[in-house]
């Protein structure tokens, strides 16, 4: 995909934005929705979870940057949510499905992004319930460079579980 951007400081962080759009759906394909739960007697966040984190990630970006956007899974990861021991998530197909309705939108706000915008500065808000998450301030593209990092960590716990959970690797674009 083109990378081309108002700014070019952005450019480096579309790309990766570009791999993680192709990288999402195949790091889930195939997880069964049970398997998708599977905590194997740990604390670790489970695939449903990581999966629709990932994609509130993106309806945050898009509604961070003045357009409007929600998942279907809104109700459990709006504001930060963290993970519910006593709830099944949805399908990992409902997560692919509005990833690919956000993603399009999400890059093109992020193509549009102005150097002025990227230096002015993003209020994250606090997390009451995680005091090691405190109300702070930085700039938009600390923000997004941070945001596009994420997600990088979050499918790399995704291509993790596939292997734990006796899954073949993810497959690469092109592979």
């Amino acid at each position: 995909m083109d990378t081309k951007a108002k700014s070019s400081r952005i450019e480096p962080l579309l790309f990766l934005y570009d791999l993680h759009t192709q990288l999402f759906p195949n790091v889930i394909t195939g997880i069964t929705h049970e398997d998708a739960h599977k905590r194997l007697d740990s604390k670790a966040n489970h695939v449903a979870w990581i999966a629709g984190t990932l994609v509130q990630q993106r309806v945050d970006i898009i509604n961070d940057l003045g357009g409007k956007a929600e998942q279907q899974a809104k109700d459990l990861f709006s504001n930060f949510q963290g993970i519910k021991d006593d709830v099944t998530y949805p399908e990992l197909e409902i997560y692919n499905k509005d990833w690919q309705m956000v993603s399009g939108e999400a890059r093109k706000l992020l193509a549009e992004i102005t150097d002025e915008k990227l230096d002015s500065i993003y209020k994250v808000p606090g997390m009451p319930e995680m005091p090691e998450m405190p109300e702070m301030d930085m700039p938009f593209f600390d923000m997004i460079g941070y945001s596009i990092h994420r997600e990088s960590y979050l499918i790399g716990q995704i291509g993790l579980w596939r292997r734990l959970l006796g899954y073949p690797a993810m497959k690469y674009p092109g592979m």
